[in-house]
C-alpha cells in the first residue's frame, strides 16, 4: 500500500455519525446521543485488521434552540470537518433516511462535488426493510448509488465495510503486512478540568489543528487518541499514543448525560494510559476541583506528570507588577511548586513541569519526563532491601497504636509494576490509618528512587511467624 488509507465520516448534526462510527469500529469509541452537536473534535481509529483509519467529525451548521454551541464554536467544528475531508482519501456522508434531505444536506453534498473527493453516500436510520424512504432523492445529490443503513441495528454495515475495503483496494493498494519494529508507544493522556489548554497542548504534539480549541468550557466532549512521534532536539524519535480527553466536572455540575458519559470517558481514559498529564491554569493556581481531578488520578493508581500550563500568561502578569513578593523568576518558580505540592496531594516526588502550549515552553521537557517515568515503573525491588528498609522505617517511626495494638510487618515482597505493588503480611491489616501508609508509600519512593511511581500496599493479616503458639 503507497500510503495509509483514511475514511471520514460527515454530515449535518444528528443524523447517526457517532453510532456509525461506534459500529463500523466494533466497539463504543464516540459518545452517541439524541443530542444534536455532541461529537465535536475529529476522532480518528485505527482499523488494523482491515488496513485503514476512521475518523468520526462533528456535524456541520448551527442547530436551531441549541443555546450552549455558539457561532465560534460551530466555525470551529467546521473547519474540522474541512480539515478531515482534505486528509482523507475517501468520505462517507450520512445522511437520515426517515428525515430525508434537508438544505444542510445539500450543501455538504456540493462542499463535496467541489472537492472531488471520493464519496459514499450512507442513508441511515432505514431500521427495517420495509422503512419508507425517498430513494430518488438522495439520487439526486449525484453521489451515486446511495447505501441503505442502520447503524443502530446493525443492518447493511457488513455491505458498508465491503465497499469501503474495495475503495481501499482501488485507491491505495490492499495493505502490506503490519510489521512490529518492536519500538515501545508510551500511551499518554493530559486530564484536567475544563479550559486549562488541554487540547492546545494536544495540538503542540501533533503539530497539527486536529483539537478545537476554545474558551468555551466543554468543548471537548470525547477521548480522542492519536499516536506521534516527537523529534527530539538530539534527534532521537520519540513515539507516543496521546488522549486527550474532556475537562473532568464535579459531579454536581453535570448538566446533561452528555457531560457524565464524557467524564466517564475521560476516566476510563486514565485506566488505560502508562503516565498522565496533569494539566492546571498556571493563572489560576490550584483549584478545589484540581484537587479533586487529582484525587481521582492517584486513586487509579498512574504515575502523574504535573503540567503548569499558560506559564507565558504567569510570568508576564509577575514582570509587570501585578505579583508582588518575589525578586526573580526562579523564586516565584519555586515558591508557586511549594504551594502546588501543599495544596495538591500527588504520588511523592511527581515531576512539576511549567509550560505554554502557545510559546512552545518545555513541551519537549515535559514528554522527557514522561519518558523517564515510564522507564520507572519496569524496576524490580530486592525483597532484602525493601525489609530492611521497612523494618528500618518502623523504629525510627511506630505506626500509631489502635485499640492498644501497634500496627507491625512481619515480612513484604514485591510482586507487581504498574503500579507497584507490595504484598505486606502484618499483624492488623485494618488498621493502617492513612497518614502512616502515605508514609510508608514516600519511604519507598525515596529509597528505590521511583520518584512519581504510585505504590500500593495489599496487606495481609498473618500470625507473628517468629512467636511460638501451643
Amino acid at each position: 500500500m503507497s500510503s495509509h488509507f483514511t475514511v471520514a465520516i460527515v454530515g449535518r448534526p444528528n443524523v447517526g455519525k457517532s453510532r456509525l462510527f461506534n459500529r463500523m469500529i466494533g466497539r463504543r469509541v464516540s459518545i452517541v446521543h439524541d443530542m444534536p452537536g455532541v461529537t465535536r473534535d475529529i476522532l480518528t481509529f485505527d482499523i488494523d485488521e482491515d488496513g485503514y483509519s476512521l475518523m468520526d467529525t462533528g456535524g456541520m451548521g448551527l442547530v436551531p434552540g441549541m443555546s450552549d454551541t455558539p457561532e465560534r464554536l460551530v466555525d470551529a467544528v467546521e473547519g474540522q470537518i474541512a480539515f478531515s475531508i482534505d486528509t482523507a482519501d475517501y468520505v462517507l456522508m450520512v445522511v437520515d433516511g426517515r428525515e430525508g434531505l434537508v438544505p444542510l444536506d445539500l450543501e455538504m453534498a456540493e462542499i463535496l462535488r467541489r472537492n472531488k473527493k471520493p464519496v459514499g453516500l450512507v442513508v441511515n436510520k432505514v431500521d427495517k426493510a420495509d422503512t419508507e424512504i425517498e430513494i430518488n432523492e438522495f439520487f439526486s445529490l449525484g453521489l451515486g448509488k446511495p447505501y441503505l443503513v442502520s447503524a443502530e441495528h446493525d443492518r447493511g454495515i457488513s455491505s458498508l465495510r465491503s465497499l469501503v475495503l474495495a475503495k481501499r483496494d482501488e485507491i491505495a493498494g490492499p495493505p502490506e503486512p503490519k510489521v512490529d519494529d518492536g519500538r515501545k508507544k508510551i500511551r499518554v493522556c493530559f486530564i484536567g478540568r475544563p479550559n486549562v489548554g488541554k487540547s492546545s497542548l494536544s495540538n503542540c504534539l501533533v503539530k497539527s489543528e486536529r483539537f478545537i480549541v476554545s474558551d468555551i468550557p466543554g468543548t471537548t466532549r470525547d477521548s480522542i487518541e492519536t499516536p506521534f512521534t516527537w523529534r527530539s532536539k538530539r534527534g532521537e524519535d520519540w513515539h507516543f499514543i496521546m488522549t486527550d480527553t474532556a475537562g473532568i466536572r464535579k459531579k454536581t455540575k453535570l448538566s446533561s448525560s452528555v457531560e457524565y458519559f464524557s467524564r466517564v470517558r475521560s476516566l476510563d481514559a486514565i485506566r488505560d494510559v502508562d503516565v498522565v498529564f496533569m494539566v492546571l491554569d498556571a493563572k489560576e493556581g490550584p483549584t478545589h476541583q484540581d484537587k479533586a481531578i487529582a484525587g481521582e488520578a492517584s486513586k487509579l493508581n498512574k504515575p502523574i506528570v504535573i503540567v503548569v500550563n499558560k506559564w507565558d500568561l504567569a510570568l508576564e502578569a509577575w514582570e509587570k507588577g501585578e505579583i508582588d513578593g518575589f525578586e526573580t523568576e526562579s523564586e516565584f518558580r519555586k515558591a508557586f511548586e511549594k504551594g502546588l505540592r501543599r495544596e495538591i496531594f500527588f504520588t511523592p516526588g511527581s515531576p512539576i513541569r511549567f509550560v505554554s502550549a502557545l510559546e512552545n515552553i518545555d513541551i519537549e521537557k515535559m514528554l522527557y519526563d514522561a519518558r523517564q517515568m515510564d522507564k520507572r515503573t519496569e524496576k524490580k525491588i530486592s525483597t532484602g532491601r525493601l525489609n530492611s528498609m521497612l523494618y528500618k522505617l518502623a523504629d525510627r517511626m511506630p505506626a500509631p497504636k489502635v485499640d492498644g495494638r501497634r500496627f507491625r510487618i512481619y515480612y513484604a515482597v514485591h510482586i507487581a509494576n504498574r503500579p507497584y505493588r507490595i504484598k505486606v503480611f502484618c499483624n492488623q491489616a485494618k488498621k493502617l490509618n492513612d497518614s502512616y501508609k502515605r508514609y510508608m508509600q514516600a519511604a519507598v519512593v525515596d529509597a528505590f528512587k521511583l520518584e512519581g511511581c504510585p505504590v500500593v500496599f495489599d496487606l495481609v493479616n498473618k500470625k507473628n511467624p517468629y512467636v511460638k503458639t501451643d
